[in-house]
């Protein structure tokens, strides 16, 4: 079984029992001036298991399960099982790092709250795009397959102008964070990736 399939299932059922009681949602779910004040370092990392609805849930699942294979697959054939292993700091390291911004702006806020895995699946997302910048998404109900550069483009585009203004509970700054997160991860790791991908993508 796949590392990304064990995520999405553990996400999953995490996500659900959220769902069905509000004390695990508020136990695991960011909140900056919680982990500043009362020292619950876990949120950095917890709120990504749980989600706003049951839409954010699939939406994430589902672009998580178009990417993370490629990914897994990739670090996987290189470096053998110490490739697993960065994929999984991958996936760690874009949802602690997509929370830096919103630490530093909101530690002082008790009100403030995020939730989702968007940081941590826009790492890989970008990742990705980098490694097989010739791959698509299938996104309902556009009828035909949408590269993966484009969609990555208009997933920050998003992210960017609902952060901005919405006042749900999802990070939609930790797209952004995130998906940087991912390119210099990825570009770190994995040996000419970046020449690779201009030449697929200029190919």
């Amino acid at each position: 079984m796949s590392i990304t399939v064990i995520i999405i299932g553990i996400t999953l059922i995490t996500s659900v029992l959220a769902f069905q009681n509000a004390e695990i949602f508020g136990q695991l779910k960011f909140n900056a001036y919680f982990i500043k004040e009362h020292k619950q370092w876990w949120r950095f990392f917890t709120y990504a298991f749980i989600h706003a609805d049951w839409m954010h849930l699939l939406i994430n699942m589902y672009v998580l399960y178009s990417f993370g294979d490629i990914v897994e697959d990739t670090y996987f054939n290189l470096f053998s099982y110490k490739g697993l292993f960065y994929f999984i700091l991958l996936y760690l390291g874009g949802l602690l790092f997509s929370t830096v911004f919103d630490f530093g702006k909101h530690k002082s806020d008790p009100y403030y709250n995020a939730v989702g895995a968007s940081g941590a699946v826009s790492a890989v997302v970008f990742s990705s795009i980098l490694i097989y910048p010739s791959g698509s998404i299938f996104l309902f109900p556009i009828p035909f397959p949408i590269p993966s550069w484009i969609f990555g483009i208009l997933f920050l585009i998003y992210s960017a102008y609902m952060g901005k203004r919405s006042k749900d509970n999802i990070g939609h700054n930790a797209h952004l964070w995130g998906a940087i997160f991912g390119v210099v991860f990825t570009v770190l790791t994995i040996p000419n990736v970046f020449s690779n991908f201009i030449l697929l993508l200029t190919n």
